[in-house]
């Protein structure tokens, strides 16, 4: 038989505050992690309005950190950073906020070098299916169709 740790509320606000202090969470990590531990609907309500009202949640906060940290760091494009966020039940207005985040320029740079450095390390001799295997890699990044379909035309042809 399983033994369960319970918590009192303010045990678990505790834990909770050292959790969204440690990195940015979304509200939905938030309320996993309180089910996790076992608490009570109307607690866990509770500890998310405490967690807001002393800054430990921030949703807005959330997705612009998110959307900053996976640009400069996995290079993602906007369309992933955006799904990734609606599957965290982002709000529009947030996952918008957040696009903001990333300069265009900077945007743009990002992408230029990860087509030149795909159709560079590519190993496949087949000009259209080196083509295609760079394009694949940029839509699986998340960056917009047109952008990929531009860039993978004024690759060289041989």
């Amino acid at each position: 038989m399983m033994e369960y740790k319970s918590y009192t509320v303010e045990e678990a606000k505790k834990k909770l505050e050292h959790y969204c202090a440690y990195q940015e969470r979304c509200h939905d990590e938030v309320y996993r992690k309180l089910r996790e531990l076992n608490m009570i609907p109307q607690a866990i309500d509770t500890i998310i309005v405490h967690l807001i009202e002393n800054n430990f949640l921030n949703e807005e906060r959330f997705a612009c950190s998110f959307a900053r940290g996976k640009f400069r760091i996995k290079q993602w494009g906007r369309r992933r950073i955006t799904n990734e966020l609606k599957a965290r039940n982002i709000s529009s207005y947030n996952i918008n906020k957040a696009m903001k985040e990333i300069p265009e320029g900077e945007y743009l740079e990002t992408f230029d070098r990860l087509v030149a450095r795909e159709w560079e390390e590519s190993p496949e001799t087949n000009i259209p299916k080196r083509k295609k295997k760079v394009m694949d890699y940029l839509l699986r990044k998340g960056y917009e169709s047109n952008l990929v379909l531009d860039a993978v035309h004024s690759l060289p042809e041989k």
